[in-house]
């Protein structure tokens, strides 16, 4: 049955509230009517309620429906007017993710919020949004990947090698990684790390029993945009901070997550947000936890877990292939985003949500990557006040995973690779280099947001080869 959407809806007179949500879940279901016969009857129950209050379909809409004061009495009513707020790269930013931020603004909890240039559509706040909130945590607003993040190694050996030792390089690479949803290492290959350690996974009624599914992916990297890379790092002067000299050098960069136990975090606690703070309809995936309340303790403490073990992951991986390596590490670099932080902005406390954003805190270093055949950067944040102390987390994406599949082939990629001269291992074509904005532009536009100290160029790049999401 062809979709029936929102917009479907208020055209026969629902009003963007509670009514809609409910009118939109019912027709997820297997109704054994036809598109239009399904918008007679949603015309029909929101005409005479009462006539569907038993029907196996509609009743839980009628019902709600009979109830409407009642039940829109409990919802937190969003702000009429909503403070301005940054947007980096505007002319880059589709509609749908400058909606989402300006709901977002009308949180009766909200601070402050800028959008950074690589920001797209996600749900709840838009990926590339920044949002500062008053005591109160939104999952949706940390994301589902909790604490995904950057990791790079630079490492005491010539770039020369990704030239000259190219299929040892790629063997390392296939050797020390396991990629795409719910794969990791199993029996002796399974790693132990102290994160598992946690009282959490001892204490907690809900994390517990995650621990086997994290013990299992532990040091691994998932599906959708994770990746492992081998490549050139780029210094055109001395950098003082790290202690590395003008030159180039090999250089190990990662992007991973927290697997499965941050996916299962993020569900169960949006979940739960969406019970006890009840918005309006267009506002529903930006429900939030008050940290003073038994849920929001429960979330941060879970939400802290989840960025440690993201961490973890890139610790094992990197020090995996540094042995296979032999090589010494002269600088290592990691930020994450999906997060959120207690922070303070002009003089008060206030929790900061970066989804798919970069911390760009005065001299905060941080990695910003392009895509599997343009180039990354190395950058140190200029703390601007008007980003809260941010910067995108990347390219981001021009083009939906489905459209990007259907749009390009894979000889148009394989191309492209040759000409950069880029060793693909795996890769959805979702992940093509097309589907992403111009990094160079984006980069552009966030000029007083960070500085450039490096320049990272992929050339040996793995990903999940099934094109899978994460867990």
């Amino acid at each position: 049955m062809e979709r029936i959407n929102g917009n479907d809806l208020l055209n026969l007179g629902y009003d963007e509230n509670k009514m809609l949500g409910i009118a939109l879940q019912i027709n997820k279901k297997r109704t054994g009517y036809t598109r239009q016969e399904m918008l007679d009857h949603y015309k029909a129950v929101l005409e005479n309620p009462e006539v569907y209050k038993e029907d196996k379909v509609f009743k839980t809409l009628a019902v709600a429906l009979l109830n409407k004061e009642e039940l829109l009495a409990k919802t937190i009513p969003l702000r009429e007017t909503a403070e301005t707020y940054r947007v980096y790269g505007a002319e880059q930013i589709e509609q749908g993710a400058i909606d989402q931020m300006n709901t977002a603004m009308l949180l009766p909890v909200t601070v402050a919020g800028a959008l950074m240039p690589d920001a797209h559509q996600g749900y709840g706040l838009p990926i590339g949004g920044v949002l500062a909130t008053n005591n109160a945590v939104i999952p949706y607003g940390v994301g589902v990947d909790i604490g995904c993040r950057m990791a790079l190694s630079v490492f005491d050996l010539p770039s020369a090698l990704i030239e000259t030792k190219l299929d040892w390089l790629t063997d390392i690479i296939i050797d020390h990684t396991a990629f795409g949803a719910g794969n990791g290492f199993r029996g002796k290959e399974k790693s132990d790390h102290s994160v598992l350690e946690n009282p959490l996974f001892a204490e907690h009624a809900f994390i517990k029993n995650l621990k086997d599914k994290a013990w299992t992916q532990l040091g691994s990297s998932g599906g959708g945009n994770h990746f492992v890379e081998f490549g050139m790092m780029q210094f055109a002067e001395d950098d003082e901070v790290l202690g590395i000299k003008k030159g180039e050098y090999l250089a190990l960069l990662t992007h991973s997550g927290s697997r499965g136990l941050g996916a299962t975090i993020a569900d169960h606690y949006t979940r739960l947000a969406k019970q006890i703070c009840e918005l309006p309809y267009k506002a529903q995936n930006l429900a939030y936890l008050d940290l003073n309340s038994e849920a929001g303790q429960e979330y941060w403490l879970a939400m802290n877990l989840a960025g440690d073990y993201a961490s973890a992951n890139h610790e094992i991986i990197h020090a995996k292939i540094t042995k296979a390596l032999g090589a010494e590490v002269l600088a290592k670099v990691e930020n994450h985003h999906n997060f959120a932080w207690k922070e303070v902005l002009n003089g008060e406390e206030v929790i900061v949500h970066r989804k798919g954003a970069t911390p760009a805190g005065k001299g905060v270093m941080g990695i910003i990557p392009g895509s599997m055949a343009t180039p990354g950067f190395l950058v140190r944040g200029r703390g601007e006040p008007e980003a809260i102390h941010s910067a995108s987390h990347g390219a981001g994406r021009l083009m939906s995973r489905t459209q990007a599949i259907k749009t390009y082939t894979r000889g148009t990629l394989n191309k492209i690779l040759k000409e950069e001269g880029i060793t693909l291992i795996g890769s959805g074509m979702d992940e093509v280099p097309m589907a992403y904005k111009d990094i160079h532009t984006v980069m552009a536009e966030q000029k007083d947001l960070v500085d450039v100290v490096a320049t990272f160029h992929p050339k040996i790049v793995r990903m999940a080869d099934d094109g899978s999401k994460e867990d």
